[in-house]
This record gives structure tokens, sequence and C-alpha cells, in this order.
């Protein structure tokens, strides 16, 4: 596989997209030595990277393709927290993982939220003392501070992109990405932003959802984008919220079920997720727009869970889209027929958790031409290759 040696101090590596991919791969590809210039459009850790849960799992893709790459990257988020002091810089923390049942009633005179009992709930001991909704059943552990940590993801990604910056000299253009600039239809010579060509030797395509927007993705595959909705709120008393991450199988009192996500983090905020669906991706960040049903949801599914969450305060109400490959794998690697020219995008809710592993093994590829920390077989663009493809000339 063609490679981009950086042995010489003259190769430049432009990455293009300041989410958590392209942040972790600027990163790593300046750790060893590339000249590296991250190229955003909008702002840093301003979509999903921004707006994410950022709970990490070590083993919970085990027995699929992703099973290798999410390990080392839960390993690697472990070194770069040691690295970057990130318990105080982005709340990384280990903690437990719960799932539990709650299931809605309505009381017969009013449309006020009630529950059903749980008295008689198995392991009801495993339920957090927080966790005082009367509807909370089946608790059962899925995680432990061995195997479940998170991170505040827009902490995250600005903390890796400070050190990249002033560790190993990452320069970052602020700028739309038009086009990559091709020699001869198949050599990569840099990429066109807000209208003026920025040179480089290589270029490493980390647009999340916006990926199909590129012309040199869209001649290979499709990324589609899975909109999700999130809540950030802050409770009254936040000593009383502990360190659980939640899982629910919801059922509301009309008999929909749902999967909402409950993460508390050491800054004393609680992220509550859910509500996705499938529509089309706007073309500016700033344009995703949260819809008003799914955030009412997500604050009656607070008002469920805890009574320290029924009247906290709602610090962000938000959306954010997923990037989806049509075999979802994420895709890593070198773009088949046009040297210098590589990708990491799809790697849907799993983002925040594989970025770390993405970007160093990516820099490997660029830089060595093989990845020595995961096998990036089962993630190459080439498996969507064509017969025949289509490719315009720059």
């Amino acid at each position: 596989m063609e490679s981009c040696s950086t042995s010489s101090p003259n190769k430049k590596i432009l990455v293009c997209g300041g989410g958590v991919i392209g942040v972790c791969t600027a990163y790593f590809l300046a750790k060893r030595g590339a000249q590296v210039t991250l190229v955003e459009k909008s702002g840093v850790a301003c979509a999903a990277s921004g707006k994410a849960g950022g709970f990490l799992a070590l083993d919970w893709c085990d027995g699929g393709p992703v099973s290798s790459l999410a390990r080392a990257s839960f390993l690697l988020h472990q070194q770069l927290a040691e690295e970057l002091d990130g318990s105080a810089s982005y709340g990384y923390r280990r903690l437990n993982a719960l799932s539990l049942g709650i299931q809605e009633t309505l009381t017969s005179n009013s449309e006020k939220l009630g529950l059903k009992s749980t008295s008689h709930s198995k392991n009801s001991e495993l339920i957090p003392s927080w966790v005082d909704g009367n509807g909370a059943v089946n608790p059962a552990s899925i995680g432990t501070p061995q195997t479940t940590a998170q991170v505040h993801p827009q902490f995250f990604t600005r903390a890796v992109l400070s050190a990249a910056v002033e560790k190993y000299g990452v320069n970052v253009v602020m700028g739309e990405v038009q086009k990559v600039e091709l020699e001869g239809g198949n050599e990569v010579r840099g990429v066109v932003v807000n209208g003026e060509l920025v040179r480089g030797d290589a270029v490493v395509l980390a647009l999340g959802p916006w990926s199909s927007k590129n012309e040199v993705i869209s001649g290979l595959f499709r990324i589609s984008g899975l909109k999700a909705h999130s809540i950030v709120l802050r409770p009254q008393n936040t000593e009383a919220i502990g360190p659980q991450a939640l899982f629910l199988k919801y059922v509301t009192a009309q008999g929909i079920s749902m999967d909402p996500e409950v993460y508390p983090r050491p800054t004393g905020e609680v992220y509550i997720c859910g509500m996705s669906e499938e529509v089309e991706v706007p073309d500016d960040p700033q344009q995703v727009l949260p819809r008003k049903e799914s955030i009412e949801m997500l604050q009656r599914v607070a008002q469920a869970v805890s009574s320290q969450l029924a009247n906290a305060e709602l610090q962000a109400e938000q959306a954010c889209f997923l990037p989806c490959s049509d075999d979802g794998r994420p895709v890593i690697g070198k773009i088949p027929d046009i040297n210098g020219a590589y990708v990491a995008t799809g790697h849907s809710c799993w983002g925040i958790l594989n970025a770390p592993a993405t970007g160093a093994s990516l820099a490997e590829l660029i830089v060595d031409g093989h990845s020595k920390i995961v096998d990036l077989k089962p993630f190459d663009p080439a498996r969507f290759k064509k017969a025949t493809r289509k490719i315009s000339i720059f």
C-alpha cells in the first residue's frame, strides 16, 4: 500500500475536518514528525464532536469488525488522559454503566407524569440513590471502571488540538475545503480553501457526515447522517449525582419504546441523548437545529429518572449528525487511485471512542505505509470500489 513518507521535513499533510477524528489524526501525524495543517470550516468540535455523549467502552464492540479498533482506542484514551491531564482538562474518568427499564404511567386526572412502582424490582440495590424516579426496574451492571469510561467530547477534542498546536506545531486554517486539487488526475497537489490553493503532499478527509459532499469521496462511497438529539442539564445539587452511566429501556405511557442514555459528567452536568431520525444533512453545521418534540421527550425522560433532574437547569438543547457508512463500518485508509489521498469517517455513535486509534493508525499508514496499532483492512475504502469509477479531474 502506497504511503506518503514523512521522513523528510518538507512533507506536508493537510487534514480536512476539525472534529474529533480529524484532530486526533492531526495530533498523531504531527507527533510522528509530519508538518500538519488542519482545515476546519465552522469551528473545532462544533458538530457531533462537541455534542456527543463521550461514553467509552473497552469491549462493547467485541465480536464485530470494530473490536480491535475499539479496544486499542480505549487504551489510547487512557494514555492521552495521562499525557494531557484528562481528568482535569476534559473530564476523563472511569465509571460504572447500568441498564434500567422505565415504564411510564399517566395519572387518571391529569397529564402529570406518573411511574409504576418498583418496590419489587429485582436487583434494586444496584439502582443509584439519585435515580429515585419510582419507575426504574430490572437494573443490571453492563460496565465497570475496568471496562467503561467517559470524556467531555468538546473539551477532549480541543485539548488534543491544543497539544497538537503547542507541542507539535500543527497549523490551523479556518475555511471551507472546496475541492481536492489533483495533478495529472491522480496525484494530490493540495486543497482549495475559500478559493485559494493550500499546497500539501497528502490530504486526509475527515469530514464526518459531510464526507459525501466531497467529490473524491462521493465518487467511491456514500456517508449518510443520523440525526441525534440531546439535552444538557445542571442539577441544583450537583454532588448528589453519582458517576453512573444509564442505558434505559424506556416505555412511554402510550406504549412507545425508546433507548435514551443518561451520562452524568464530573463537571456537574448531566447529558441525556436519544430520539434519532434519518433526515438530510444540511450544508453547514450551524444549520443543525433540534426538533422541539424530541427535546421535550428527553426532558420527560429526565423527570422520570430522577427528582434531581426534574427541576434542573436546561443548559443546552441540541442535535448533531452521526456519520454512517452503507455497511456500518468506519472508512479508514487510502483512497484508491489517488496518490496521497486518505479518508477517515463513518464511525457512527462510536466516533469519540474510536478517534485516538483511528488517528494513530492512519498516521502509521501515511508515514510508514502500514498500521501496527490496528489492522485497517476491514475499514479499507477500496472495499467500495466498483469496476467502473468516475472521478472528477480538477
